[in-house]
């Protein structure tokens, strides 16, 4: 186990499970094809579930998959089996916080991609390489 936690990767993903905006942050995705066939497993195992008020976790292949939808965007952070979930549970919150702000309680795909800026730079400012 590393000493420092880390996150895998960091998904906004909208209603219909197409990318908003992805950021990964490693290899164990080394293809688009496997990044997007990702995106879509954990879409569809979550896609049912009701993570509207409190983030949710899932276990999906050997990861920790933490989620939360607001209005039609789905925030997913993945991290390792090994990871401590409440630490995922954090950057998940803090990034989906950072963005109600960012686009001032108005957090719905239009916006998102009007903002696409912002979006990526509070990805980078929430998430040092991983």
């Amino acid at each position: 186990m590393e000493s420092c936690p880390s996150v895998k990767n960091i998904l906004v993903l909208d209603s219909e499970g197409k990318r908003v905006a992805v950021k990964y942050y490693s290899d164990d995705w080394p293809s688009l094809s496997s990044k997007q066939a990702f995106e879509k497993s954990v879409f569809a195992k979550t896609q049912k579930t009701s993570a509207r008020t409190e983030a949710e976790i899932v276990m999906f292949d050997s990861y920790f998959v933490v989620y939360k939808f607001i209005q039609d965007l789905h925030f997913f952070v993945t991290g390792g089996d090994e990871e401590n979930e409440l630490i995922l549970a954090s950057v998940l919150q803090g990034f989906s916080e950072a963005i109600d702000y960012l686009l001032r309680n108005k957090v719905h795909r239009r916006a998102a991609l009007e903002n696409l800026d912002l979006i990526f730079l509070c990805l980078d400012e929430v998430v040092d390489g991983g």
